[in-house]
């Protein structure tokens, strides 16, 4: 697949030139506070992945609110990345704020239930349709525990994943096709244990092969987002996930979905818009609007069997779970969330400005004659270096072009637009504005102005 189409690569990487030096210019405070943080910090960042931008040196952060964050050079940026989903509600919600400041003069841990537990537990069960919960600090976290309940309930060791996934730090879905090969993912480093012994992958819509993989009975469940968003957007077939969950109800394997990134689809997420029925549901980094949390969802008839395979086993520490789960600040800032940010209103807005991105983006791609195509999934909104939308992880894989992405990303950066670096997602949140919303339209097709032949 040429991704570069109609672009003029000479010119893009004297644009790429320019752009970087245009950042450097502009950031002496930024360019600083990298070079003291490269003394103690490994990699010269407090987490690693911070070095996935498209900038010299790291971009450094003075405050963020709403759907916007200044530098500490004094720039402001429309944000469309929003913490890579975990301020999809903006930064630092008004509500949230003040539950967690009035929660912090009450205590912030105590390993004891609040009265935040209870209502968060019957919201969790009116919002999303499953009856029981569990919490934890991170989507990768909940994935991971979901998994061994899935396992310890069923009895069985497999699962299953889609080709290009990612739900966080969870070792067992590092596993790839390759070639129509399963291979253990690459940039897996440390790990020691054969991933390939438990974990089976398959391409996303490909119901012949989901038969295959459960066919035998072993798997435990499928874990999957009901759309993937993390190789790029790769949206299910027409009535995909109504054949595919009657397919695994025959094989009595579980599906677990993980919702972090979907819940753009509504306040009930893609599950309640589109009538799935998982028997565990996962929804990380947006619940407690930017505060670390992470909530797991049962069925009524799961949650009997994982009970039960607790209570007949032996005694002592399971693992499944840690100290600072679910503690009180957690609760606070998850109840604040559900009940005044996740608001159908909040969602209203998001969609009609999505739906402006959406179109405003296409019309772009089509005006500069590229064989681009763009894919949206709620508020959630990507372009995508192909003609047509990818129906598989393979697919989405190999329109990805990391140096084209990070032209253009530097280029929507220097003019004051962020959106996230992994791929070309762009996110909206209920405090966007239209002005922003333009402001990214203008300088998208300002940078393929520049990058075409």
């Amino acid at each position: 697949m040429n991704t570069r189409e109609g672009i003029d690569w000479t010119r893009a990487q004297a644009l790429a030139a320019r752009e970087r030096q245009a950042f450097a210019d502009a950031m002496p405070k930024s360019r600083e506070l990298s070079a003291r943080a490269a003394r103690h910090l490994l990699f010269g960042v407090p987490l690693h992945w911070m070095n996935d931008w498209s900038t010299p040196f790291s971009l450094y952060v003075d405050a963020a609110r709403g759907a916007s964050f200044t530098d500490v050079d004094g720039h402001r940026y429309a944000d469309f990345c929003l913490g890579d989903t975990g301020a999809m509600f903006g930064h630092s919600p008004p509500p949230v704020a003040r539950a967690l400041a009035a929660q912090a003069e009450r205590g912030m841990t105590a390993m004891l239930p609040g009265e935040d537990a209870a209502w968060v537990g019957e919201e969790l069960a009116r919002r999303f349709g499953l009856p029981y919960w569990q919490f934890a600090m991170t989507a990768s976290d909940a994935n991971r525990f979901a998994l061994r309940w899935a396992r310890a309930a069923t009895g069985r060791r497999k699962i299953v994943i889609f080709n290009g996934c990612y739900h966080g730090t969870v070792d067992d879905v590092f596993v790839d096709l390759v070639d129509g090969r399963a291979v253990q993912r690459d940039s897996l480093i440390g790990q020691v244990h054969d991933l390939l012994d438990a974990t089976r992958v398959i391409e996303f819509n490909d119901l012949a092969a989901l038969e295959d993989a459960v066919k035998d009975g072993d798997v435990a469940c499928v874990l999957a987002e009901p759309a993937m968003t993390n190789i790029g957007m790769v949206l299910p077939d027409p009535d995909y996930w109504r054949h595919a969950q009657a397919l695994l109800r025959r094989h009595g394997t579980l599906l677990a979905i993980d919702e972090t990134h979907t819940i753009s689809c509504g306040p009930g997420g893609y599950t309640k818009a589109y009538g799935l029925e998982p028997d565990l549901f996962v929804l990380g980094k947006p619940v407690g609007g930017g505060f670390p949390c992470a909530v797991y969802g049962f069925s009524a008839g799961l949650a009997e069997r994982a009970q039960r395979a607790k209570r007949e086993a032996p005694p002592g520490h399971s693992g499944i779970g840690t100290t600072l789960t679910a503690n009180l600040l957690a609760l606070s800032a998850i109840r604040a969330t559900l009940a005044e940010v996740m608001t159908d209103a909040a969602y209203a807005r998001m969609f009609a400005l999505a739906e402006r991105i959406e179109h405003g983006l296409r019309d772009a791609i089509a005006r500069h004659g590229l064989a681009w195509c763009v894919t949206r999934v709620g508020a959630r909104t990507e372009f995508q270096f192909m003609p047509t939308p990818p129906r598989n992880g393979s697919e989405a894989g190999h329109q990805l072009d990391a140096e084209l992405e990070q032209i253009v990303h530097l280029y929507l950066l220097n003019r004051g637009v962020l959106i996230t670096p992994f791929h070309n997602m762009i996110l909206v949140c209920p405090e966007t504005s239209l002005n922003d919303v333009e402001k990214l339209i203008a300088a998208f097709d300002a940078c393929l102005g520049e990058l075409k032949s």
